[in-house]
This record gives C-alpha cells, sequence and structure tokens, in this order.
C-alpha cells in the first residue's frame, strides 16, 4: 500500500490511521487486550456459535490493523494456533511497536503476504477465519470476491466459521454479503451495522 500510517491519542485511545482519516484499528492504552471497537466485539461473536471448549484450535486473520483481534484470541485461546496475513509489513511493525502485538510464537505468526494469494495456496483447515483486510481508501478490493469466499469455505474445518469486516463496500454490504451468501449457498447472517459503519457477516459450516 502506498499510504502513509499514521498514530494517534485521545482520551486514552491510541488509534491507528492509513493517511490520517481513515481509522484502521484502537486500542485503550490502560486495556490494550480489551476490544476498544465495537465491531471487533460483534466478530468475536463467531466464538459462540460453537460450544467445544477447544474451538478455535487454528484460526486465520486477514488483516492485522492494530492487532486487536490477534491479541484478543492469543490472551484468550492460549492453546490456539494463530496465523495472521498481512499485506504490509510497516501495519506489523506498528502493531508490534505501539500496540503491544505480541512477538511470535508457537502459537502465533504474522505473515506478511496478499491475504486473496495466500488462501488460494492454504494447504490447512481452519475452525475460524476472520477477515478485516483493507487499503488505504478502506476498501477490500479482492478479499471481497465470490472465489475469494470460495476458497474461504474450502478451508474451513467441520467446524469452521468465517466472520467477515464489510465496511468500505463500493456497492454497500448488501454487495458483498451477496458473495458470501453464494459461496455458502445462502446460510448465512449479517449484523445490524455498527456506530462506525462497519458491517459484520457469520457463517459456519455445516456438519455433515
Amino acid at each position: 500500500m502506498k499510504c502513509t500510517i499514521d498514530i494517534q491519542e485521545k482520551n486514552g485511545v491510541r488509534t491507528l490511521h492509513f493517511d490520517s482519516r481513515w481509522m484502521q484499528g484502537a486500542m485503550r492504552i490502560a486495556a490494550p487486550w480489551h476490544l476498544e471497537l465495537e465491531y471487533t466485539r460483534v466478530m468475536m461473536a463467531s466464538l459462540l456459535m460453537r460450544d467445544d471448549s477447544s474451538f478455535p484450535r487454528n484460526a486465520l486473520l486477514i488483516g492485522l490493523g492494530a492487532g486487536s483481534l490477534a491479541k484478543f484470541l492469543y490472551l484468550n485461546f492460549p492453546l490456539a494456533h494463530l496465523a495472521v496475513v498481512e499485506i504490509d509489513p510497516r501495519v506489523a511493525d506498528v502493531a508490534h511497536r505501539h500496540f503491544e502485538l505480541p512477538d511470535d510464537s508457537e502459537t502465533l505468526k504474522v505473515v506478511i503476504g496478499d491475504g486473496v494469494e495466500y488462501m488460494s495456496v492454504a494447504d490447512e483447515s481452519y475452525d475460524l477465519i476472520l477477515v478485516d483486510g483493507f487499503d488505504e481508501h478502506a476498501h477490500p478490493g479482492d478479499l471481497n470476491t465470490l472465489p475469494f469466499y470460495q476458497a474461504c469455505r474450502a478451508r474451513l474445518s467441520e467446524q469452521g466459521v468465517l466472520a467477515v469486516n464489510l465496511v468500505g463496500l463500493s456497492h454497500g454490504v448488501k454487495g458483498g454479503f451477496a458473495h458470501i451468501e453464494t459461496a455458502f449457498e445462502g446460510r448465512a447472517v449479517m449484523f445490524p451495522m455498527c456506530k462506525s459503519g462497519n458491517t459484520i457477516a457469520l457463517r459456519r459450516r455445516e456438519r455433515r
């Protein structure tokens, strides 16, 4: 991405911005592991869709931002293996230095790469896939396409759940949701829009 990355602080909250306009993440300095933004808490509703105590065992996050989702899973599901795909190495560096994202470990790995390409060649199955990636114009680009969501479905485990942040779509969230519905044969749900404008869609793979 060809954009500036800006860090701001106000009222005890540190925020990450692209080109000083689009907020890409936030952290309350006094509570760095808390999910500060409403839409991140809605995305974590995906965890309520399974009652298995071992869920998730393997999670994939596409888009890092300030690392809020990765940190939440890392803290609350210490046995889960987390892979985070982030296209811009500067974002990963900022998340580590300014938003308290832990270093890579046996259970957390940040991969610098394109989420669409990563998904097209992935050979693992994931219990949880979280898609929250955007460019400097707050657009998801090729992350919001039918082939990408079909690839996500193929990579979900038997108990797998997909959660997608649909903010910033040029044709509105319904257009993006239509791709998800098609990929999952009409079986998906979309939450009401958050105050920030983020809309979260969820889909779990049906047990056969």
